[in-house]
């Protein structure tokens, strides 16, 4: 008999979880819910991939990676939701339910305890040498088209050429130019700090020659830097850094030493720009929110099109109480495409 996705007057709870985790596996077959809401149903997301509830998971853009999934009564719940609904609606028969309901049954508890919790489950896939479920994979259209949203359609022809890289895919976008690289006496001081995290650019200098490669490989959804500046009288200095999408328009860059900015991204009708989110420390897949913001200053970045094939761009470091720590600005032609 066909599968088809459960209605909202469908009795019963569905879970879905990665069958290849032991502890989302525990969970799943230990967790007993209340009598009044009928039998719970679990979905292996591993497979179980032509499920329609799998297909519906994966048109609302739930992550199966950041967090398992509670349909219960036409909801959805995910992540640290479905935990709370555990918490909520499960029994208190067993352990692990009264267990459950202890850690998540105020919003603290489960702000505080889900980002160690999705931590433990990257670590134990990562020992157990099985890949991330990727269920949102889609290689066929270019990775920032999700992350700028409807605002994608109306970005320029150099912008959409500047993110054409797709997820899971071997594309190289090339852009070069030159950038007027300056830090303030507090980024001077700063940077031993940012040579020992491997962030940002340790010289100074004028109309530097800078070429940029922008990456994407078959194995993840990481969006890689590498750009290469050409300082008189130096070994090209080569900057590497990786943009991993975390949900919406919100973006981490990875920078080394486990320590990243997050931003937003958005297009106002005439420039990118990239907002400051806070930075965060990656712990075996999880972001963790560092409070450095009023230690190292908020980033910020714009992209204003030039032509078809070239545009601006400026970010820097800017903080609260001594103004701006570090920058570049420049222009930039982009010379390969995908």
């Amino acid at each position: 008999m066909e599968k088809t996705l459960p209605s909202p007057e469908s009795k019963g709870v569905w879970f879905v979880y990665d069958g290849d985790c032991p502890m989302c596996s525990m969970a799943a077959h230990a967790l007993k819910i209340r009598q009044r809401y009928g039998p719970l149903y679990l979905v292996d997301a591993r497979r179980n991939t032509d499920d329609p509830l799998l297909v519906e998971i994966k048109r609302r853009k739930l992550n199966l990676d950041e967090g398992m999934v509670i349909l219960c009564e036409g909801r959805f719940y995910h992540g640290q939701d479905a935990l709370r609904f555990m918490a909520r609606f499960g029994s208190d028969d067993g352990w692990f339910n009264r267990i459950n309901r202890a850690l998540f049954k105020s919003n603290i508890l489960a702000r505080l305890s889900y980002p160690l919790l999705r931590a433990t489950r990257n670590f134990l896939l990562r020992i157990k040498g099985v890949a991330q479920l990727n269920n949102l994979r889609n290689d066929e259209e270019p990775l920032f088209k999700s992350v700028f949203g409807a605002d994608g359609e109306r970005l320029p022809i150099v912008m959409r050429r500047h993110y054409a890289n797709r997820p899971y895919r071997d594309d190289v976008v090339t852009v070069t130019g030159t950038l007027n690289v300056y830090s303030s006496f507090l980024g001077r001081l700063l940077k031993p700090a940012f040579r020992f995290a491997k962030a940002l650019v340790p010289y100074e200098g004028t109309n530097i020659p800078v070429t940029v490669d922008f990456h994407t490989d078959a194995q993840s959804t990481g969006f890689r830097f590498e750009r290469t500046f050409n300082f008189p009288g130096r070994s090209p200095y080569v900057f590497r850094s990786t943009m991993i999408p975390v949900g919406g328009n919100e973006l981490v860059e990875m920078m080394g030493r486990a320590v990243g900015w997050r931003s937003a991204y958005s297009w106002d009708g005439e420039k990118v720009i990239l907002a400051h989110k806070g930075y965060v420390l990656q712990l075996f897949g999880s972001f963790i929110p560092l409070p450095f913001t009023f230690l190292l200053g908020a980033g910020h970045a714009e992209e204003v099109p030039l032509s078809d094939d070239s545009f601006r761009m400026w970010t820097e470091i800017r903080h609260p109480l001594w103004g701006r720590v570090f920058g570049y600005d420049g222009a930039f032609k982009v010379t390969k495409d995908r």
